[in-house]
């Protein structure tokens, strides 16, 4: 009945020589509502096989996993989803714009870097805000958020302050809390999304396989990890990386690519984030191309309304992380990010998880609503409430880290 109405509403408002176009309007208007929120209505699929090599070789040990599937894994992702990874650049340098050895009351200094990376005369600036456990006896471990959200959510000056990215509770934890701005690497736009990392890089634009905007951000987080090498107040062997929704997409493939990164946290990232694509639940890669046509490369488009086709699904990107631990999450009311698809996709990774002796704690079905496995290897949680990240969020990611030191 609604879709009859604004058939209705689109003849009575569009001259009949414009039939065509009301057609048109109305295909959209029916794709917009076609998701699917129905378990009933999933429909049967096969997903890629982890430990089977594209030669058909069977991986039965972890040196064969790292020498030769990871890597085809790997590239595959590259070529058909999140384009490729730049290595290269001239030279990177680190700049402290403002110190407060007082901040939070006395508990912990704050640091604004910018990080600042040159290729071919040309250079791009990633600003990071980062507090520091002021009592800390050796280098803290730190949390950095990839923030797609407004700025004012990482506030420095703590006049703001966010659930999103609760720095005091992770100072109270005895972690250190960082946080860089996507808008620094790829304004999240399909218009100026080039205005950044892809200025360094512009043969990523000409490839099909080319990097795009999670691409950068997932690159920055990186450049945001060399500096942390340099760090002296930051243990680089423990570095979480935290997005949330298409953060947390970069986040997955930020760690999937570089291996430095100790813990990864996806936050409600759905679709080309945690959760299987084959399913067909919630958004589809139809509809995120169309809506974000910025964030993934050309080769993508090829498998809109054609899942099936995808020489890969996401348990095999989670399993990219092993053998480090990798916290993934739901809300109760974002059936658009598909919780039961995110839950299957970690369960099917601890295939290879098993490879280094390392066994899940994850159910055997989806956990309760508000109901935790904050545990190493493979955490999750589905929280009661929207698509959010939210303190609730944090401080079972907190669990997670304190569990395995």
């Amino acid at each position: 009945m609604w879709i009859t109405s604004v058939f209705d509403v689109i003849l009575f408002f569009i001259p009949m020589n414009s039939l065509l176009t009301a057609l048109l309007l109305l295909i959209c208007l029916t794709t917009s509502v076609a998701q699917n929120y129905d378990e009933a209505k999933v429909p049967a699929y096969v997903l890629p096989p982890l430990l089977k090599t594209t030669a058909g070789q069977e991986v039965k040990s972890k040196k064969m996993w790292e020498d030769v599937r990871r890597p085809e894994i790997l590239r595959l992702f590259e070529d058909n989803i999140y384009g490729q990874m730049p290595k290269d650049y001239d030279s990177i340098r680190y700049t402290l714009k403002n110190g407060d050895r007082a901040a939070m009351n006395g508990k912990a200094t704050l640091k604004e870097v910018a990080v600042q990376v040159y290729r071919n005369r040309k250079s791009v600036q990633i600003n990071v805000v980062m507090f520091v456990p002021n009592h800390a006896k050796k280098p803290a471990p730190v949390f950095v958020l990839i923030n797609n959200r407004g700025r004012e959510n990482t506030d420095p000056t703590r006049k703001v302050k966010s659930g999103f990215w609760p720095a005091e509770m992770v100072i109270d934890s005895g972690y250190a809390v960082a946080a860089f701005h996507v808008s620094d690497l790829a304004p999240d736009n399909k218009d100026t999304f080039i205005n950044g990392v892809l200025q360094l890089y512009p043969e990523q634009l000409e490839a099909d396989n080319g990097m795009k905007a999670i691409g950068a951000w997932a690159w920055g987080a990186s450049r945001v990890m060399d500096y942390f090498e340099n760090d002296k107040d930051i243990d680089p062997k423990n570095v979480i990386v935290v997005g949330h929704s298409r953060g947390g997409k970069a986040s997955l493939w930020a760690a999937a690519q570089d291996q430095r990164f100790a813990v990864c946290v996806t936050n409600c990232s759905g679709n080309t984030g945690a959760a299987l694509a084959r399913r067909q639940f919630g958004e589809r890669i139809t509809r995120i191309n169309t809506t974000f046509p910025h964030w993934f490369n050309n080769n993508y488009k090829k498998f809109n309304a054609n899942e099936n086709q995808l020489p890969v699904d996401q348990h095999m990107l989670i399993a990219l992380i092993a053998p480090r631990p990798l916290y993934a999450t739901n809300a109760s009311k974002d059936l658009w990010a598909d919780p039961t698809g995110t839950f299957l996709a970690l369960k099917k990774a601890e295939e290879v998880y098993a490879l280094y002796g390392m066994r899940s704690k994850l159910p055997a079905n989806p956990p309760a609503i508000n109901a935790p496995v904050p545990y190493a290897p493979l955490a999750y949680h589905n929280r009661e409430g929207e698509h959010d990240l939210t303190a609730y969020d944090w401080g079972n990611f907190i669990r997670l880290v304190r569990s395995r030191r």
